[in-house]
Protein backbone atom coordinates (compact mmCIF):
# COMPACT_ATOMS: atom_id res chain seq x y z
CA UNK A 1 0.00 0.00 0.00
CA UNK A 2 2.68 2.68 0.73
CA UNK A 3 4.21 1.86 -2.52
CA UNK A 4 0.88 2.55 -4.38
CA UNK A 5 0.30 5.65 -2.44
CA UNK A 6 2.69 8.12 -4.40
CA UNK A 7 1.71 6.44 -7.63
CA UNK A 8 -2.18 7.44 -6.73
CA UNK A 9 -0.70 11.01 -5.55
CA UNK A 10 0.68 11.68 -8.96
CA UNK A 11 -2.16 10.12 -11.07
CA UNK A 12 -5.02 12.54 -8.89
CA UNK A 13 -2.38 15.45 -8.86
CA UNK A 14 -1.95 14.85 -13.14
CA UNK A 15 -5.81 14.50 -13.54
CA UNK A 16 -6.21 17.97 -11.51
CA UNK A 17 -3.86 19.25 -13.59
CA UNK A 18 -5.40 17.95 -16.46
CA UNK A 19 -8.98 19.82 -15.18
CA UNK A 20 -7.54 23.18 -14.24
CA UNK A 21 -6.23 23.34 -17.93
CA UNK A 22 -8.46 25.01 -20.01
CA UNK A 23 -8.15 25.31 -24.08
CA UNK A 24 -7.51 28.40 -25.67
CA UNK A 25 -8.56 29.71 -29.62
CA UNK A 26 -4.74 29.03 -30.08
CA UNK A 27 -4.77 25.08 -28.98
CA UNK A 28 -8.13 24.78 -30.49
CA UNK A 29 -6.96 25.70 -34.01
CA UNK A 30 -3.58 23.74 -33.90
CA UNK A 31 -6.11 20.67 -33.30
CA UNK A 32 -8.51 21.55 -36.00
CA UNK A 33 -5.31 21.56 -38.34
CA UNK A 34 -4.34 18.25 -37.50
CA UNK A 35 -7.91 16.54 -37.51
CA UNK A 36 -10.65 18.98 -39.57
CA UNK A 37 -11.75 16.61 -42.46
CA UNK A 38 -12.60 19.32 -44.89
CA UNK A 39 -9.21 20.71 -44.87
CA UNK A 40 -7.50 17.16 -44.97
CA UNK A 41 -9.74 16.85 -47.89
CA UNK A 42 -8.92 19.87 -49.88
CA UNK A 43 -4.94 19.09 -49.47
CA UNK A 44 -5.55 15.60 -50.70
CA UNK A 45 -6.81 16.86 -53.65
CA UNK A 46 -4.21 20.02 -54.28
CA UNK A 47 -1.83 16.39 -54.07
CA UNK A 48 -3.92 14.81 -56.27
CA UNK A 49 -3.97 17.77 -58.99
CA UNK A 50 -0.12 18.32 -59.05
CA UNK A 51 0.37 14.70 -59.28
CA UNK A 52 -2.10 14.69 -62.43
CA UNK A 53 0.53 17.18 -64.18
CA UNK A 54 2.90 14.06 -64.06
CA UNK A 55 0.04 12.08 -65.54
CA UNK A 56 -0.33 14.68 -67.98
CA UNK A 57 3.01 14.86 -68.98
CA UNK A 58 3.89 11.31 -69.49
CA UNK A 59 1.73 11.66 -73.36
CA UNK A 60 4.91 14.28 -74.29
CA UNK A 61 7.23 11.52 -73.74
CA UNK A 62 8.47 8.45 -75.04
CA UNK A 63 6.26 5.15 -74.85
CA UNK A 64 8.17 1.71 -74.93
CA UNK A 65 6.72 -1.22 -74.59
CA UNK A 66 7.99 -4.83 -74.37
CA UNK A 67 6.06 -7.96 -75.20
CA UNK A 68 7.17 -11.34 -74.78
CA UNK A 69 5.87 -15.02 -75.77
CA UNK A 70 6.43 -18.85 -75.96
CA UNK A 71 4.27 -20.31 -78.19
CA UNK A 72 4.04 -24.50 -78.06
CA UNK A 73 2.63 -26.44 -81.41
CA UNK A 74 1.40 -30.09 -80.91
CA UNK A 75 0.50 -31.34 -84.44
CA UNK A 76 2.74 -33.16 -87.17
CA UNK A 77 5.99 -32.16 -85.43
CA UNK A 78 7.43 -29.84 -82.46
CA UNK A 79 7.22 -26.33 -83.24
CA UNK A 80 8.51 -24.62 -79.99
CA UNK A 81 9.24 -21.48 -80.21
CA UNK A 82 9.99 -17.98 -78.31
CA UNK A 83 8.39 -14.65 -79.43
CA UNK A 84 9.16 -11.26 -78.25
CA UNK A 85 9.07 -7.45 -79.21
CA UNK A 86 9.88 -4.22 -78.52
CA UNK A 87 7.86 -0.91 -79.36
CA UNK A 88 8.92 3.15 -79.44
CA UNK A 89 6.22 5.55 -80.06
CA UNK A 90 7.34 9.43 -79.65
CA UNK A 91 4.71 12.21 -80.29
CA UNK A 92 6.25 15.11 -82.60
CA UNK A 93 3.15 16.88 -82.68
CA UNK A 94 -0.34 16.56 -80.76
CA UNK A 95 -1.67 20.12 -79.47
CA UNK A 96 -3.87 18.02 -77.35
CA UNK A 97 -1.51 16.77 -75.39
CA UNK A 98 0.65 19.99 -74.68
CA UNK A 99 -3.25 22.00 -74.00
CA UNK A 100 -3.86 19.17 -71.67
CA UNK A 101 -0.80 19.88 -69.74
CA UNK A 102 -1.61 23.53 -69.84
CA UNK A 103 -5.08 22.73 -68.27
CA UNK A 104 -3.52 20.23 -65.70
CA UNK A 105 -1.14 22.95 -64.49
CA UNK A 106 -3.45 25.24 -64.16
CA UNK A 107 -5.93 22.77 -62.30
CA UNK A 108 -3.00 22.07 -59.76
CA UNK A 109 -2.54 25.78 -59.10
CA UNK A 110 -6.28 26.23 -58.84
CA UNK A 111 -6.17 23.50 -55.90
CA UNK A 112 -3.54 25.44 -54.51
CA UNK A 113 -5.56 28.45 -54.30
CA UNK A 114 -8.37 26.14 -52.77
CA UNK A 115 -6.59 24.57 -50.23
CA UNK A 116 -5.45 28.16 -49.53
CA UNK A 117 -9.17 29.16 -49.09
CA UNK A 118 -10.09 25.66 -46.80
CA UNK A 119 -7.01 27.43 -44.52
CA UNK A 120 -9.01 30.66 -44.10
CA UNK A 121 -11.99 28.74 -43.81
CA UNK A 122 -10.64 26.43 -41.00
CA UNK A 123 -9.68 29.85 -39.12
CA UNK A 124 -13.34 31.31 -39.45
CA UNK A 125 -15.39 27.87 -38.59
CA UNK A 126 -12.58 27.97 -35.73
CA UNK A 127 -13.31 31.26 -34.34
CA UNK A 128 -16.92 31.13 -35.05
CA UNK A 129 -17.45 27.74 -33.50
CA UNK A 130 -15.44 29.17 -30.48
CA UNK A 131 -16.68 32.23 -29.90
CA UNK A 132 -20.08 30.42 -30.08
CA UNK A 133 -19.28 28.59 -27.40
CA UNK A 134 -18.21 31.91 -25.20
CA UNK A 135 -21.94 33.33 -25.99
CA UNK A 136 -23.53 30.05 -24.75
CA UNK A 137 -21.30 29.82 -22.09
CA UNK A 138 -22.56 33.79 -21.59
CA UNK A 139 -26.12 32.97 -21.71
CA UNK A 140 -25.68 30.14 -18.88
CA UNK A 141 -23.93 32.37 -16.56
CA UNK A 142 -26.51 35.47 -17.06
CA UNK A 143 -29.56 33.16 -16.86
CA UNK A 144 -28.18 31.73 -13.69
CA UNK A 145 -27.42 35.13 -12.06
CA UNK A 146 -30.84 36.25 -13.56
CA UNK A 147 -32.51 32.99 -11.84
CA UNK A 148 -30.52 34.00 -8.45
CA UNK A 149 -31.43 37.51 -8.35
CA UNK A 150 -35.12 36.23 -9.14
CA UNK A 151 -35.06 33.60 -6.83
CA UNK A 152 -33.99 36.47 -3.92
CA UNK A 153 -36.96 38.71 -5.14
CA UNK A 154 -39.35 35.49 -4.63
CA UNK A 155 -37.88 35.09 -1.24
CA UNK A 156 -38.48 38.52 -0.31
CA UNK A 157 -42.17 38.42 -1.68
CA UNK A 158 -43.06 35.60 0.19
CA UNK A 159 -41.81 37.28 3.47
CA UNK A 160 -43.68 40.48 2.81
CA UNK A 161 -47.09 38.15 1.97
CA UNK A 162 -47.01 36.46 5.46
CA UNK A 163 -46.08 40.06 7.08
CA UNK A 164 -49.27 41.34 5.24
CA UNK A 165 -47.04 43.46 2.91
CA UNK A 166 -47.44 42.42 -0.34
CA UNK A 167 -50.52 40.47 -1.96
CA UNK A 168 -50.91 37.04 -3.19
CA UNK A 169 -50.57 37.83 -6.63
CA UNK A 170 -47.09 39.09 -6.27
CA UNK A 171 -46.16 35.85 -5.00
CA UNK A 172 -47.90 34.02 -8.16
CA UNK A 173 -45.81 36.82 -10.34
CA UNK A 174 -42.40 35.79 -8.90
CA UNK A 175 -43.01 32.67 -8.72
CA UNK A 176 -43.98 32.64 -12.60
CA UNK A 177 -40.82 34.48 -13.45
CA UNK A 178 -38.63 32.06 -11.72
CA UNK A 179 -40.07 28.73 -13.22
CA UNK A 180 -39.79 31.12 -16.61
CA UNK A 181 -35.99 31.46 -15.98
CA UNK A 182 -35.41 27.79 -15.20
CA UNK A 183 -36.97 26.82 -18.24
CA UNK A 184 -34.52 29.40 -19.76
CA UNK A 185 -31.48 27.74 -17.80
CA UNK A 186 -32.48 24.03 -19.53
CA UNK A 187 -32.79 25.87 -22.68
CA UNK A 188 -28.97 27.71 -22.02
CA UNK A 189 -27.86 24.36 -21.14
CA UNK A 190 -28.44 22.46 -23.78
CA UNK A 191 -27.26 24.95 -26.06
CA UNK A 192 -24.01 25.19 -24.62
CA UNK A 193 -23.45 21.36 -24.45
CA UNK A 194 -24.53 21.57 -28.42
CA UNK A 195 -22.06 24.47 -29.18
CA UNK A 196 -19.21 22.22 -27.59
CA UNK A 197 -20.66 19.48 -29.96
CA UNK A 198 -19.88 21.86 -33.27
CA UNK A 199 -16.69 22.68 -31.71
CA UNK A 200 -15.70 18.77 -31.42
CA UNK A 201 -16.71 18.19 -34.97
CA UNK A 202 -13.60 20.60 -36.15
CA UNK A 203 -11.14 19.11 -34.30
CA UNK A 204 -12.19 15.67 -33.60
CA UNK A 205 -11.75 16.38 -29.51
CA UNK A 206 -13.58 16.71 -26.61
CA UNK A 207 -13.72 20.24 -24.94
CA UNK A 208 -14.25 20.86 -21.46
CA UNK A 209 -13.33 24.21 -20.60
CA UNK A 210 -12.02 27.05 -22.84
CA UNK A 211 -10.43 30.34 -22.39
CA UNK A 212 -12.95 33.26 -22.39
CA UNK A 213 -12.82 36.87 -23.24
CA UNK A 214 -10.96 39.63 -20.98
CA UNK A 215 -13.69 41.87 -20.92
CA UNK A 216 -11.64 44.27 -18.92
CA UNK A 217 -8.74 44.47 -21.99
CA UNK A 218 -11.17 44.42 -24.69
CA UNK A 219 -11.63 47.48 -26.67
CA UNK A 220 -12.68 48.60 -30.25
CA UNK A 221 -11.13 50.31 -33.39
CA UNK A 222 -12.61 51.03 -36.74
CA UNK A 223 -10.58 49.91 -40.00
CA UNK A 224 -7.28 51.75 -40.63
CA UNK A 225 -7.81 51.03 -44.04
CA UNK A 226 -10.59 52.58 -46.12
CA UNK A 227 -13.26 50.65 -47.72
CA UNK A 228 -12.55 51.54 -51.41
CA UNK A 229 -8.82 50.33 -50.68
CA UNK A 230 -10.04 47.19 -49.01
CA UNK A 231 -12.17 46.64 -52.32
CA UNK A 232 -9.30 46.58 -54.08
CA UNK A 233 -6.83 44.95 -52.31
CA UNK A 234 -9.99 42.39 -52.58
CA UNK A 235 -9.99 42.09 -56.04
CA UNK A 236 -6.26 41.05 -56.07
CA UNK A 237 -6.04 38.78 -53.12
CA UNK A 238 -9.88 36.82 -52.53
CA UNK A 239 -9.11 33.47 -52.97
CA UNK A 240 -12.52 32.89 -53.94
CA UNK A 241 -12.01 35.65 -56.86
CA UNK A 242 -8.86 33.66 -57.76
CA UNK A 243 -10.23 30.45 -58.10
CA UNK A 244 -12.87 31.99 -60.03
CA UNK A 245 -10.19 33.20 -62.94
CA UNK A 246 -8.14 30.20 -62.92
CA UNK A 247 -11.87 28.61 -63.77
CA UNK A 248 -12.20 30.98 -66.43
CA UNK A 249 -8.59 30.91 -67.74
CA UNK A 250 -9.40 26.71 -67.99
CA UNK A 251 -12.37 27.04 -69.33
CA UNK A 252 -10.73 29.02 -72.17
CA UNK A 253 -7.59 26.36 -72.78
CA UNK A 254 -10.86 23.79 -73.00
CA UNK A 255 -11.88 25.72 -76.05
CA UNK A 256 -8.47 24.85 -77.65
CA UNK A 257 -8.26 21.36 -76.52
CA UNK A 258 -11.87 20.98 -78.18
CA UNK A 259 -10.52 22.63 -81.37
CA UNK A 260 -7.41 20.19 -81.17
CA UNK A 261 -9.40 17.84 -82.06
CA UNK A 262 -9.20 19.37 -85.98
CA UNK A 263 -5.55 19.20 -85.98
CA UNK A 264 -3.25 16.10 -87.47
CA UNK A 265 -0.85 14.31 -85.26
CA UNK A 266 2.41 13.31 -85.89
CA UNK A 267 4.54 10.77 -83.99
CA UNK A 268 7.73 8.73 -84.37
CA UNK A 269 7.07 5.06 -84.23
CA UNK A 270 9.88 2.09 -84.49
CA UNK A 271 9.81 -1.24 -83.54
CA UNK A 272 11.44 -4.62 -83.45
CA UNK A 273 10.04 -8.29 -83.11
CA UNK A 274 11.45 -11.40 -83.22
CA UNK A 275 9.86 -15.07 -83.82
CA UNK A 276 12.09 -18.39 -83.81
CA UNK A 277 9.33 -20.36 -85.66
CA UNK A 278 9.96 -17.66 -88.49
CA UNK A 279 11.91 -19.76 -91.18
CA UNK A 280 12.63 -16.75 -93.48
CA UNK A 281 13.95 -14.17 -91.16
CA UNK A 282 16.48 -15.48 -87.88
CA UNK A 283 17.62 -12.19 -87.46
CA UNK A 284 14.08 -10.32 -86.60
CA UNK A 285 12.36 -7.31 -87.53
CA UNK A 286 12.83 -3.66 -87.64
CA UNK A 287 10.30 -1.06 -88.47
CA UNK A 288 10.25 2.62 -88.28
CA UNK A 289 8.13 5.53 -89.46
CA UNK A 290 6.71 9.07 -88.62
CA UNK A 291 3.21 8.41 -88.55
CA UNK A 292 0.82 11.21 -89.23
CA UNK A 293 -3.02 11.07 -88.95
CA UNK A 294 -5.05 13.49 -89.91
CA UNK A 295 -9.17 13.64 -88.63
CA UNK A 296 -11.10 14.44 -91.87
CA UNK A 297 -14.28 13.36 -90.51
CA UNK A 298 -15.95 12.92 -87.22
CA UNK A 299 -19.78 13.11 -87.39
CA UNK A 300 -19.47 16.26 -86.42
CA UNK A 301 -18.67 15.28 -82.84
CA UNK A 302 -15.46 18.17 -82.65
CA UNK A 303 -17.56 21.02 -83.71
CA UNK A 304 -20.42 20.05 -81.00
CA UNK A 305 -17.15 20.11 -78.60
CA UNK A 306 -16.10 22.85 -79.57
CA UNK A 307 -19.84 25.25 -79.02
CA UNK A 308 -19.68 22.73 -75.82
CA UNK A 309 -16.70 24.33 -74.43
CA UNK A 310 -17.47 27.58 -75.80
CA UNK A 311 -20.63 27.61 -73.57
CA UNK A 312 -18.56 26.12 -71.00
CA UNK A 313 -16.12 29.41 -71.00
CA UNK A 314 -18.93 32.09 -70.85
CA UNK A 315 -20.54 30.19 -67.65
CA UNK A 316 -17.18 30.91 -66.43
CA UNK A 317 -17.09 33.83 -66.63
CA UNK A 318 -20.23 34.56 -65.86
CA UNK A 319 -19.55 32.79 -62.61
CA UNK A 320 -16.45 35.09 -62.06
CA UNK A 321 -18.71 37.92 -62.36
CA UNK A 322 -20.87 36.42 -59.82
CA UNK A 323 -17.83 36.00 -57.45
CA UNK A 324 -16.59 39.64 -58.14
CA UNK A 325 -19.94 41.13 -57.08
CA UNK A 326 -20.37 38.82 -54.21
CA UNK A 327 -17.12 39.52 -52.95
CA UNK A 328 -17.12 43.42 -53.12
CA UNK A 329 -20.97 43.10 -50.97
CA UNK A 330 -18.89 40.98 -48.73
CA UNK A 331 -16.15 43.58 -48.11
CA UNK A 332 -18.72 46.27 -47.71
CA UNK A 333 -21.17 44.48 -45.62
CA UNK A 334 -18.40 43.38 -42.84
CA UNK A 335 -16.74 46.67 -42.76
CA UNK A 336 -20.00 48.23 -42.33
CA UNK A 337 -20.99 45.46 -39.80
CA UNK A 338 -17.68 46.16 -37.64
CA UNK A 339 -18.11 50.16 -37.16
CA UNK A 340 -21.94 48.76 -36.48
CA UNK A 341 -21.01 46.95 -33.96
CA UNK A 342 -18.41 49.44 -32.63
CA UNK A 343 -21.72 51.47 -31.83
CA UNK A 344 -23.92 48.38 -30.32
CA UNK A 345 -20.65 47.90 -27.97
CA UNK A 346 -21.22 51.67 -26.37
CA UNK A 347 -24.67 51.85 -26.54
CA UNK A 348 -24.88 48.50 -24.87
CA UNK A 349 -22.23 49.66 -22.57
CA UNK A 350 -24.66 52.26 -21.52
CA UNK A 351 -27.32 49.82 -21.47
CA UNK A 352 -26.17 48.21 -18.67
CA UNK A 353 -25.22 50.94 -16.29
CA UNK A 354 -28.73 52.38 -17.31
CA UNK A 355 -30.09 49.19 -16.30
CA UNK A 356 -28.36 48.62 -13.33
CA UNK A 357 -29.64 51.79 -11.95
CA UNK A 358 -33.02 51.50 -13.04
CA UNK A 359 -33.02 47.81 -11.56
CA UNK A 360 -32.16 50.08 -8.06
CA UNK A 361 -34.69 52.56 -8.16
CA UNK A 362 -37.45 50.16 -9.03
CA UNK A 363 -36.21 48.08 -6.37
CA UNK A 364 -36.46 51.20 -3.92
CA UNK A 365 -40.04 52.26 -4.95
CA UNK A 366 -41.01 48.79 -4.40
CA UNK A 367 -39.51 48.87 -1.56
CA UNK A 368 -41.86 52.14 -0.55
CA UNK A 369 -44.77 50.62 -2.23
CA UNK A 370 -44.56 52.76 -5.27
CA UNK A 371 -43.71 49.83 -7.29
CA UNK A 372 -44.84 46.50 -7.86
CA UNK A 373 -42.84 43.43 -7.89
CA UNK A 374 -43.87 42.70 -12.22
CA UNK A 375 -41.88 45.88 -12.32
CA UNK A 376 -39.13 44.88 -10.47
CA UNK A 377 -38.99 41.57 -12.64
CA UNK A 378 -39.02 43.51 -15.38
CA UNK A 379 -36.39 45.53 -14.32
CA UNK A 380 -34.53 42.45 -13.17
CA UNK A 381 -34.87 41.04 -16.49
CA UNK A 382 -33.71 43.90 -18.63
CA UNK A 383 -31.06 43.99 -16.51
CA UNK A 384 -29.83 40.59 -17.88
CA UNK A 385 -30.93 40.93 -21.36
CA UNK A 386 -28.46 44.16 -21.60
CA UNK A 387 -25.83 41.90 -20.51
CA UNK A 388 -26.57 39.61 -22.90
CA UNK A 389 -26.60 41.78 -25.58
CA UNK A 390 -22.98 43.60 -24.48
CA UNK A 391 -21.23 40.08 -24.57
CA UNK A 392 -22.74 39.16 -28.27
CA UNK A 393 -21.84 42.59 -29.50
CA UNK A 394 -18.17 42.03 -28.78
CA UNK A 395 -18.19 38.79 -30.60
CA UNK A 396 -19.46 40.19 -33.54
CA UNK A 397 -17.13 42.61 -33.28
CA UNK A 398 -14.22 40.10 -33.32
CA UNK A 399 -16.22 37.78 -36.07
CA UNK A 400 -16.70 40.72 -37.91
CA UNK A 401 -13.20 41.45 -37.86
CA UNK A 402 -12.01 38.20 -39.08
CA UNK A 403 -14.92 37.80 -42.11
CA UNK A 404 -13.30 41.46 -43.25
CA UNK A 405 -10.07 39.86 -43.48
CA UNK A 406 -11.61 36.45 -44.72
CA UNK A 407 -13.19 38.81 -47.71
CA UNK A 408 -10.33 40.80 -48.91
CA UNK A 409 -7.73 37.38 -48.71
CA UNK A 410 -5.64 38.70 -45.64
CA UNK A 411 -6.67 35.88 -43.03
CA UNK A 412 -4.00 34.25 -41.41
CA UNK A 413 -2.88 32.10 -38.62
CA UNK A 414 -1.63 35.64 -36.80
CA UNK A 415 -5.10 36.71 -36.81
CA UNK A 416 -5.87 33.46 -34.33
CA UNK A 417 -2.20 34.80 -31.90
CA UNK A 418 -3.73 38.04 -32.00
CA UNK A 419 -7.28 36.94 -30.84
CA UNK A 420 -5.88 34.54 -28.27
CA UNK A 421 -3.72 37.37 -26.57
CA UNK A 422 -7.21 38.60 -25.73
CA UNK A 423 -8.20 35.42 -23.96
CA UNK A 424 -8.02 34.61 -20.39
CA UNK A 425 -8.58 31.44 -18.23
CA UNK A 426 -12.34 31.56 -17.13
CA UNK A 427 -12.48 32.01 -12.93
Amino acid sequence: MKKLLPLIISVALGALSQAALADDLADIYQQAKQNDPQLLRAAADKDAAFEAINSSRSALLPQINLTAGYNVTRLDGDDDGFNGGLSLSQSIYNRSSWVNLDIAEKVARQSDSTYAASQQSLILRVVNSYFDVLKRMDDLEFIRAEKAAVGRQLEQTKQRFEVGLSAITDVHDAQAQYDNVLADEIIKENALTNSYEELREITGQEHKELNILDTARFSTSAPQTGVLELVKDAENENLTLLTARISQDIARDSISLAESGHLPTLSFDAGYNYNELNQFNDDGTITAGINLNLPVYTGGRTTSEVKQAQFNYISASENLEGSYRSVVKDVRAFYNNINASIGSVRAYQQSVISAQSALEATEAGFDVGTRTIVDVLDSTRRLYDANRQLANARYDYILNQIQLKQAVGSLNEQDIIDINVGLIKSK
